[in-house]
């Protein structure tokens, strides 16, 4: 029960931003058991819990649907616009989708649900975004946006004012509906203790 290996499917924003300080405290608690982190998309992620290549399933939206899952929502998050340092849009008292849509935008692969999202928003405001890049993690996101290629729309828990000194960032949960990140596993699977223990944590 106190030794094994845990294998977790995420996406890259969970793996990056939200789990390791939910990684270093399980590894404290249970230093027996070896710890494998996989990447992918959430239909990826979703994919591997289903086939038993993962034990666990961390992502947004698409576990929630995968037939022979079950899954429990963890948190809600949302978004924040990530700008250079004088851009033109921090002046604005506040954002809005036509403001955005004005400027070229970068934003998640739409396999994600950071992008879909994003989508669902404008088109439900009827307008239509220039969107000139799309990425798979909140990293290659910012280095475009450095560069001056366009605005970028990323999980708010993604920009660190600190780390990301170079860039500036916009709230944008007035913006768009929350997302629910979801912990998933196979229904009929026996689960070790630690494997709880991960889940509580």
């Amino acid at each position: 029960q106190d030794r094994g290996m845990l294998t977790i499917a995420t996406t890259h924003t969970q793996a990056r931003y939200f789990l390791p300080e939910i990684v270093s405290a399980f590894s404290a608690d249970w230093p027996n058991v070896q710890l494998t982190i996989h990447q992918g998309n959430p239909t990826q992620v979703a994919e591997q819990v289903a086939n038993g290549t993962a034990d666990l399933g961390i992502a947004t939206e698409a576990i929630r649907t995968m037939p022979g899952l079950l899954s429990l929502s963890c948190y809600q998050w949302n978004r924040c616009v990530v700008l250079p340092k004088r851009h033109p849009l921090l002046k604005e008292k506040t954002l809005t989708l036509d403001m955005l849509a004005r400027y070229p935008l970068i934003t998640y692969d739409f396999a994600f649900a950071g992008g879909s999202q994003v989508l669902r928003e404008f088109d439900a405001a009827g307008l239509s975004p220039n969107i000139v890049l799309t990425a798979i993690d909140a990293d290659v996101i910012k280095t475009y946006v450095e560069l001056g290629m366009g605005v970028g729309i990323i999980a708010a828990m993604a920009f660190n004012a600190r780390r990301d000194s170079h860039l500036r960032a916009i709230d944008a949960g007035h913006l768009f509906r929350s997302s629910v990140t979801r912990v998933a596993v196979r229904k009929g699977d026996y689960l070790r203790r630690y494997t709880y223990d991960f889940i509580e944590i």
